[in-house]
């Protein structure tokens, strides 16, 4: 299979995100395999010195301390470093032996801790990884998620399939959830766990795999899939007819590098089913680039300011709607306490320009930018480098916005509606059927292009 050559997005780029999922921006070049016999180039004198220092440089755990520091002194988001002398941690960074780079990680986690800020962190080259992957919506895989079912009355345990990918190896080979993993390449998985089961099914591109499954009804099957890349969607979407009016619903699970065009693609389907108003489902979204997050206030929003950010030297930047909306029909936006940082952009920018109409429960509150850093070693750095303020110029930190609607679901549904997705946005599911009221209270009648007025409400 030819692999072609995909440029990402440039380093540092800013990125927003909240409570466990970190997302980013990274400097990530995939590059093409050919599949013809390589050509061998003898390496320059000056090519081979550079090469030489660049490993020196790999092998140094000091030097990989030091460059840590060097990008939180140049770039986070408070001057005085929490009132902690930022110099004099390098002087003792510095006076410290690192005999391998776990004991210089565990040096700069240390110093970071000093920070008192959970938003910047250091990340290990997987965990550096792993937000390549996500961040910019692809992943590399077969396209199953995995469940570990436990019978306690047996004292056994299974893996079950709950749900794969969309066009992924795992789909096309018709494996639907609900199968059982037994078996991947012979090795039986009955007293794996799910952790060592993942790393099987996990490798290079292309490489082959035999698995084996069972299903009700069906008994046990094998099937060969190749490990591809895999795009992950962010957003998915249907039309609902809600008595006389016809409702777009659009869930975005988080800001990835392909959700605007997801979210988009989205928007002008539902238009084409001449649906009425639209229901925007951030709960539980994470957040994750910022760039993504202005983009898609753009697609609902024509005109006024999206978000300001400031950082330490007090600068500000505002980011504008572009009059580049795609619809300018009714729109509420579900959100509960788990929707943070980019979600809470989106959500401010349409409740601070009257918009959209809010509903749910107030948000998770976090106004905080980062940027994010490779170090030379594989590893990484996420920094927190501004503030931002909605349109209004209310500062969200911890305490959120507030919604128009509060419609604050019990433990038990906000879990049912998190689960399973034929419940959200259904008769089980107060907050939609919130979001309904509020177009059918209105008084819209079909294919009508009128913007509701969003109900009053502070932060």
């Amino acid at each position: 299979m030819q692999l072609s050559s995909k440029k990402f997005t440039q380093l540092s780029l800013v990125l927003l995100s909240g409570i466990m999922t970190w997302t980013t921006a990274l400097s990530i070049e995939v590059i093409a395999i050919p599949l013809k016999p390589l050509k061998i180039v003898k390496p320059t004198v000056k090519q081979l010195k550079a090469a030489t220092t660049a490993t020196k440089l790999e092998d140094n755990p000091k030097a990989l301390v030091d460059e840590a520091w060097q990008v939180v002194n140049r770039e986070y988001v408070d001057g005085t470093f929490n009132k902690t002398n930022w110099v004099q941690v390098r002087r003792d960074l510095l006076k410290r032996n690192y005999t391998n780079r776990l004991d210089a990680y565990n040096a700069i986690r240390t110093a970071l801790r000093k920070l008192d800020d959970p938003y910047t962190r250091f990340m290990s080259p997987t965990q550096y990884q792993s937000l390549t992957s996500q961040t910019n919506g692809e992943m590399v895989g077969v396209g199953l998620r995995l469940e570990e079912i436990v019978n306690n009355a047996s004292a056994t345990k299974k893996l079950v399939v709950t749900d794969t990918a969309d066009n992924s190896p795992a789909a096309q080979a018709g494996i639907k959830a609900g199968d059982t993993l037994l078996a991947v390449n012979g090795k039986s998985l009955i007293k794996v766990p799910a952790t060592e089961a993942i790393k099987l099914i996990r490798g290079e591109v292309g490489k082959s795999l035999k698995l084996k499954l069972s299903r009700s009804g069906r008994g046990t099957f094998e099937v060969s899939v190749a490990i591809a890349p895999i795009e992950v969607s962010s957003v998915s979407y249907r039309a609902k007819q809600e008595n006389k009016v016809k409702v777009g619903y659009i869930k975005l699970t988080e800001f990835s590098a392909n959700s605007t065009k997801q979210m988009e693609n989205a928007v002008k389907a539902l238009n084409r089913e001449k649906v009425n108003a639209f229901v925007v489902d951030m709960r539980g979204n994470p957040g994750g680039l910022l760039q993504n997050s202005i983009e898609i206030s753009r697609l609902f929003l024509d005109s006024g300011v999206i978000v300001k950010t400031v950082d330490r030297k007090g600068s500000d930047e505002q980011f504008r709607a572009n009059q580049t909306a795609l619809t300018n029909l009714p729109i509420a936006v579900l959100v509960d306490s788990n929707s943070a940082s980019a979600s809470e952009i989106f959500a401010g920018a349409l409740k601070d320009n009257a918009r959209a109409t809010i509903v749910g429960s107030a948000t998770f509150g976090k106004a905080l930018v980062q940027s994010v850093h490779g170090l030379h070693d594989g590893s990484g750095l996420a920094v927190t480098v501004a503030h931002y303020y909605t349109p209004n110029g209310t500062d969200i930190g911890h305490k959120g916005i507030s919604p128009n609607i509060k419609v604050n679901l019990s433990a038990t549904e906000q879990q049912r509606v998190t689960d399973n997705p034929d419940v959200a946005a259904s008769g089980q599911d107060s907050a939609y059927q919130a979001a309904v009221g509020v177009f059918q209270n209105s008084a819209q009648q079909p294919n009508d292009n009128r913007k509701i007025s969003p109900q009053s409400s502070g932060y």
